[in-house]
């Protein structure tokens, strides 16, 4: 069996994963890519995307980040994600009827911090369903 690369995925509120994979595809600032064992190391902000996580046994775990950093070495890669959700757990009825309730949120107030709030979180969720219908 080939070398693996270590992946930690880290997100403000705690350590989301850390083990052995054999790549990970990154949505990063200038576009997406994919890291290998002894890649050349460099740092890059994330853009809103997915990350395709490659396992050693073939699987892929696929998680929806939402800004951050990635740091890569020739030994490892570690994601450092504003936000991070795993698709996989991700209900779609249930994240449309919470855009719904948001949409309906932003039609029902006057108060113009509580609509830009409400449309940010709008825009997020609209992302995460954008990424879930790429399953």
């Amino acid at each position: 069996m080939a070398e693996a690369l270590q992946f930690d995925l880290v997100s403000p509120e705690r350590l989301l994963m850390s083990e052995p994979v054999e790549s990970v595809t990154v949505p990063g600032a200038d576009g997406y890519f994919t890291v290998l064992i002894n890649h050349a190391p460099f740092m890059t902000t994330l853009k809103p995307g997915v990350v395709d996580v490659h396992s050693e046994s073939g699987d892929v775990q696929r998680i929806y980040v939402r800004g951050g950093f990635a740091d890569v070495s020739s030994t490892g890669l570690t994601l450092l994600a504003e936000e991070a959700i795993t698709l996989a757990d991700v209900d779609a009825d249930d994240l449309a009827q919470t855009i719904q309730n948001v949409r309906e949120d932003i039609a029902d107030t006057d108060d113009a911090e509580k609509k830009a709030k409400a449309e940010s979180q709008l825009a997020d969720l609209l992302d995460v369903q954008k990424a879930l219908s790429s399953i």
